[in-house]
């Protein structure tokens, strides 16, 4: 990470991503990288629905979510895996340096509704750890192998998203 400038005010500097960004050299197989805590609410899938126009009535209707035999709402799978990679974006603080993902759904993610207050109340979260799985130095990319879980249980299984760095 550079050093602020000589002469620059500190409210005036602003480090350029190149000098933020993970260093592929730094990186170690088997060590973490990333953790987060992800909280979900009922007001998380409404946006989502209205962004991805996928209103199904699992993702915000408990009647029907039972109904079809699950245990409540359920969250968008790929909301589950865009909040996710949106961590390893920030981390890598390029989005554009996320050149692959891959992921199995294992498990749905149940939202309850809130018992009181706002409907942006979380109410569920998903807890995710990315450790470096391998690094490809001729390719400058790093594997990122990548555990989620929502109350105590796996919901992504064999994720691993590919991540280019200098």
């Amino acid at each position: 990470m550079s050093d602020q400038p000589t002469g620059v005010p500190r409210e005036e500097y602003r480090p350029s991503p190149s000098d933020i960004a993970p260093k592929l050299a730094d990186l170690q197989v088997g060590r973490t990288v990333v953790t987060a805590s992800i909280p979900l609410s009922r007001a998380d899938l409404v946006r989502y629905a209205g962004a991805s126009g996928d209103y199904n009535h699992i993702h915000w209707n408990e009647r029907f979510a039972r109904e079809v035999g699950l245990e409540n709402v359920i969250t968008h799978g790929m909301l589950t895996m865009g909040s996710v990679i949106s961590r390893i974006a920030e981390w890598a603080v390029d989005p554009g340096a996320i050149v692959d993902y891959r992921t199995r759904f294992t498990s749905p993610v149940v939202v309850p509704d809130a018992e009181s207050g706002a409907p942006d109340t979380p109410t569920t979260s998903l807890e995710m750890t990315a450790s470096v799985g391998a690094v490809d130095t001729e390719a400058g990319i790093a594997r990122l192998d990548v555990e989620v879980t929502s109350g105590g249980t796996k919901v992504l299984g064999r994720t691993q998203v590919k991540v280019r760095l200098s």
